[in-house]
C-alpha cells in the first residue's frame, strides 16, 4: 500500500525488523510503532531523527514521555514532534511529492461523529491501513 502511494524504500514490518537488519537510517517516521523506542534508536545514525504515529496508549505514552528523555541522552532525536525533524527542503521535496500526485493520502475506514467509539475501538487493533476519519 505503502508503495502505491510513493513511498520509495518500505520495510514490512511483519516480514523484517528494522532494528535488526544493521542499516542505519537519517530520518525514520514509523507509521507502524511496534517496536520500542529504545529498539528504534539503533536504527538511527547519530543526529538521525524518528517520528512515531503512536498507535495505542502505551505508544503515545512512549513517545511523549520517554522520546524527549531519549532524544536528552545523545544526539539522536524521538518521539511524535522531536524537534524540528524535517527542515525546508524536506518539506518542500514533499509539497512537490503531493501536488505532482506522487504521494497521495489513504482512508481506511469513514466513521459518522456519532460512531466515534466504534472508529477508536477499531483504530487500535493496530491493523488500520490508512487513517481512520471521523466526517461530521
Amino acid at each position: 500500500m505503502l508503495r502505491s502511494i510513493g513511498a520509495d524504500h518500505v520495510i514490512d514490518y511483519t516480514k523484517e525488523d528494522f532494528t535488526r537488519i544493521g542499516q542505519r537510517y537519517d530520518r525514520i517516521f514509523d507509521v507502524a510503532a511496534h517496536r520500542s523506542l529504545f529498539e528504534c534508536r539503533r536504527a538511527l545514525k547519530p543526529n538521525g531523527v524518528y517520528v512515531v504515529v503512536p498507535n495505542s496508549v502505551a505508544g503515545m505514552f512512549q513517545a511523549v514521555f520517554l522520546g524527549p528523555l531519549i532524544s536528552m541522552a545523545g544526539s539522536r532525536r524521538m518521539g511524535i514532534q522531536p524537534g524540528r525533524p524535517f527542515d525546508k527542503a524536506d518539506v518542500a521535496f514533499l509539497k512537490e511529492l503531493i501536488e505532482a500526485g506522487k504521494v497521495a493520502p489513504v482512508i481506511d475506514r469513514r466513521y459518522p461523529l456519532s460512531e466515534v467509539p466504534e472508529a477508536l475501538r477499531y483504530q487500535e487493533m493496530g491493523r488500520t491501513l490508512g487513517k481512520v476519519v471521523i466526517t461530521v
